[in-house]
């Protein structure tokens, strides 16, 4: 992508139409900032990024195919979460593999398949964003913010998909062109334990507090998830000794953008990083009075 889009169709998926709203809300804030108009896909389903991919291959790929079909041929599809992006990419890549299924869907959903649909993940639309200069005017507006990257194991790709963009490295980039201040540490790519959290808790619980520990340890003031389930993992599964405020990547970003952020969207939190935001003088203290609740 060498020039940005300002009409986008979208694909929210599940978490972020549900447990982590204020991620959507934060994505939606920012790029409306710079113009970029976002459209949902009309009647959109559930990706099958939970265990629908292990359980039942031809349900995996008749969920994701179907948000393929609803999506409009002349628009880059638009996606945030990086579970969600695998499942429709794999999804892509079988149809194009197989005329045999793309005559299987195309007459199941009464539509084309369009084997030349652009799925964008909101990272390589950052990419364009930055290359076309939109962060110049933003220099130093996380002011030496102490950030633990954290991109989880969805952005890695199975072996058939290795040669599509990670991308890894992106949030230490940008925070760092916002002032923030990245710290090395040892757990940015490791699995949260995903859907384990339902079904095997304990496993994920002993996951998200080892990730945890090493962000405390790497002197780290806060976390930033490139991954809504992750983000939803980390708060729920930390034991409240390892506790550090967490924030979605885009609610960082608006942030970066003076009165473009909300503080309706940290009251969703399970863990309150408006304490730590109020003492790094980024968000405004209640006491001094901001009766509308935005950031300066």
């Amino acid at each position: 992508m060498n020039k940005i889009e300002n009409q986008l169709s979208y694909f929210p998926g599940c978490s972020l139409a549900t447990t982590a709203k204020e991620n959507n809300a934060s994505l939606n804030s920012f790029l409306n900032h710079f113009d970029i108009q976002l459209t949902q896909i009309e009647d959109w389903n559930c990706c099958g990024s939970s265990s629908t991919h292990s359980v039942n291959s031809k349900l995996a790929l008749s969920l994701a195919a179907r948000n393929l079909f609803l999506a409009p041929r002349d628009k880059p599809l638009l996606i945030a979460c990086p579970g969600c992006f695998l499942r429709l990419g794999h999804a892509k890549m079988e149809l194009n593999e197989s005329r045999e299924k793309q005559r299987q869907y195309e007459q199941q959903f009464d539509r084309p398949h369009n084997p030349d649909l652009q799925l964008l993940h909101f990272f390589e639309l950052l990419v364009t964003m930055s290359r076309n200069g939109v962060f110049k005017n933003l220099t130093g507006r996380l002011k030496g913010l102490k950030i633990a990257p954290y991109y989880g194991c969805m952005l890695a790709r199975p072996p058939r998909m290795n040669k599509g963009k990670n991308h890894y490295g992106l949030i230490e980039k940008t925070m760092s062109a916002l002032g923030g201040d990245p710290v090395q540490w040892a757990f940015p790519a490791s699995c949260c334990g995903t859907f384990l959290s339902v079904s095997r808790p304990e496993i994920t619980e002993k996951l998200v507090n080892r990730i945890m520990k090493g962000a405390i340890r790497s002197g780290a003031e806060c976390i930033v998830t490139a991954c809504a389930m992750c983000h939803l993992n980390l708060e729920i599964r930390c034991r409240k000794e390892n506790r550090l405020p967490i924030f979605h990547f885009s609610e960082l970003l608006s942030l970066a953008l003076e009165g473009k952020a909300s503080r309706d969207w940290f009251k969703r939190h399970l863990i309150n990083p408006e304490p730590l935001l109020e003492q790094k003088q980024l968000i405004s203290c209640k006491k001094a009075g901001n009766p509308n609740g935005f950031f300066r």
